[in-house]
């Protein structure tokens, strides 16, 4: 039985990717996506889903619509992705080189100057023809934490030694599961481990 078309309005809040960096050496990743109403919103509830646990210095946000991407085969079935117009400036290239993690991440490589979102997929996929993917968005799109020491202690520290419920037992971020087991801090298993 097919359901009804509703005819109210969509409610939900904008879609905006998740790009996060843990490390000052490191590329920002692609590590998912979050509904948010502005972005200072956005980069709220980025950092309550993907800083819960992990370590970061840095996390970007774009919107979805600003953020073009493209496979090899879709270009193949779609070449007019490269004339996807877009404002002429500065573009950060993403690039998505495996599946072979069990989680797959797209790395910022670097930046070119485009004169439209096809222009920066075009340079892309010239200086890095062998990826499974390309992503590209334009600088001005990127909403992004501060960079200030003070920033990066209050909105990515505290992470570090919050606790979380794991199956058997409370855990504290950053405390490595091995050194709880030493400790006989985890419940059920540290006591089996003993007498086997």
């Amino acid at each position: 039985m097919t359901q009804p078309q509703s005819s109210s309005p969509d409610t939900q809040w904008p879609r905006w990717e998740v790009f996060k960096q843990d490390a000052p050496n490191r590329p920002h990743q692609a590590v998912g996506s979050v509904h948010a109403g502005d972005p200072q919103h956005a980069l709220v509830t980025a950092r309550n889903v993907f800083v819960r646990r992990p370590a970061a210095v840095s996390l970007w946000c774009v919107l979805e619509g600003d953020i073009l991407t493209a496979t090899p085969e879709k270009l193949t079935t779609h070449p007019a992705l490269l004339d996807t117009p877009g404002e002429s400036g500065t573009y950060h290239v993403g690039l998505k080189r495996t599946n072979r993690r069990s989680m797959t991440f797209v790395d910022l490589s670097g930046t070119v100057q485009a004169t439209g979102s096809g222009d920066a997929l075009r340079q892309a996929q010239v200086m890095h023809p062998d990826v499974l993917a390309w992503m590209v968005f334009p600088e001005s799109a990127v909403v992004r934490t501060d960079e200030d020491a003070g920033t990066v202690e209050s909105w990515f520290a505290p992470a570090k030694d919050k606790t979380y419920k794991q199956q058997q037992y409370y855990g504290v971020i950053g405390r490595h599961v091995g050194e709880l087991k030493r400790a006989g801090l985890m419940p059920g298993r540290a006591a089996s481990e003993e007498g086997a």
